[in-house]
């Protein structure tokens, strides 16, 4: 898609256009290669070095990350900086899809389009690369590790993602939305995201004689059902406090009473406030209705991501270089999700906004490939849009 330029000529337009036309299939290629061999959080070795030839090829001294995965890598020169991040980690899923591309790393998918945001910035490497007169510094911020808790942001601002930085952008993929169409959202746009895992015990025994074990199944189930159902009765419901299992694990026998079980879920809520109370409150619910079935419970509860906050001045840039870059019919509003994203680390910090990348195909009805699941896939067109909507922001930013 091409969008109109601006008539001051301040958006890359015609320049950017013709980047595309040679190389998009590049950005289909990056893509694909990266969804064939996906790699788990902090785990991203193959991922980062791969990306360091590529930036190295285009001219560009990345530096990893400590620890050994994700880059930071520098475009451009002069008295102000704007950085753009992309996440490079995979989910712990088996990839359901019977493409050419599908993954080849049994239980490893790149189910959540952070194949696409980083192909989409290493296109965005590589234009700016070529760039004519680019006026100030662009960080690129190969980012590892977004789907672990608290998130790999926290590695790569303690590496310096953040240094003389003055504004920061990244895009997510939203199956919700028509390729082409970008959402925006002043305020918050996601939640807090924190993880829970309880651990019940007992002296088992066999199912006929339950009266004498400590029937840890069924310690489990009450927590299951009635946590969740307590938690919305004792947290503010503005905050839209939110439990959910997504694992249980207990026994292997049908007549055996097992000696443990575990539960793991996660926490999320809308306010920072109730973010703050959430572990206290949990950690109480959880002890009062396990204490009537004499099990011994122990639970783990690992903080994690503060709701992201968009600012009204990035968004601003986001919302000029989308007309930019694509019209101003491409401008949709963003709701604010109960998803967590670790770039709200970021915002903790300078100021910076993330936008909705539309990666449904056009005419396609309703939510068919929906995020975390297993046949996820996204429209090939939209990495393209990408790179022309991160391009014309980093432009944007550093001319505002």
């Amino acid at each position: 898609m091409t969008g109109d330029g601006d008539p001051a000529g301040r958006t890359p337009t015609p320049w950017l256009d013709g980047w595309l036309a040679a190389h998009a299939g590049d950005l289909v290629t990056a893509r694909r290669h990266l969804h064939r061999h996906p790699e788990l959080s902090f785990a991203e070795h193959e991922t980062t070095a791969w990306l360091a030839r590529k930036l190295a090829a285009a001219g560009l001294v990345p530096t990893v990350l400590p620890g050994g995965t994700g880059l930071l890598c520098d475009v451009g020169s002069g008295p102000r900086t704007v950085a753009l991040r992309a996440d490079i980690d995979a989910l712990p899923l088996n990839d359901a899809k019977e493409v050419p591309y599908r993954s080849t790393v049994p239980g490893v998918c790149h189910a959540c389009g952070h194949d696409a945001h980083t192909a989409i910035l290493l296109g965005v490497a590589r234009v700016l690369a070529e760039a004519p007169d680019l006026p100030g510094r662009v960080r690129l911020v190969f980012q590892p590790a977004e789907e672990s808790l608290p998130g790999g942001a926290l590695v790569a601002i303690d590496g310096g993602a953040l240094v003389d930085v003055d504004q920061i952008f990244a895009l997510h993929c939203d199956p919700r939305l028509d390729t082409g169409r970008i959402g925006l959202r002043v305020g918050p746009i996601t939640a807090a995201c924190d993880m829970v895992e309880v651990r019940v015990s007992g002296p088992g025994g066999h199912t006929a004689r339950p009266h004498l074990t400590v029937d840890v199944v069924d310690a489990l189930g009450r927590v299951i059902t009635e946590v969740p159902g307590l938690l919305s009765r004792r947290a503010d419901p503005r905050n839209a406090v939110s439990l959910v299992w997504g694992a249980v694990d207990a026994g292997l026998a049908p007549n055996a009473i097992p000696r443990q079980g575990t539960l793991r879920g996660t926490v999320r809520m809308l306010g920072r406030e109730a973010w703050h109370d959430a572990e206290d409150l949990v950690r109480a619910l959880v002890a009062d209705v396990v204490r009537p079935t004499r099990a011994e419970v122990d639970i783990h509860y690992v903080p994690g991501v503060p709701p992201l906050v968009n600012e009204a001045g990035p968004v601003d840039v986001l919302r000029e270089a989308t007309v930019g870059a694509l019209g101003p019919a491409a401008v949709t509003a963003a709701e604010q999700s109960l998803g967590g994203e670790d770039f709200a680390w970021y915002t903790e910090s300078i100021p910076g906004a993330l936008a909705r990348l539309g990666v449904r195909r056009p005419g396609t009805a309703g939510l068919t490939r929906d995020l975390h699941q297993p046949d996820f896939d996204i429209d090939e067109d939209a990495l393209a849009v990408g790179v022309r909507l991160l391009t014309h922001t980093a432009l944007t930013a550093l001319r505002s």
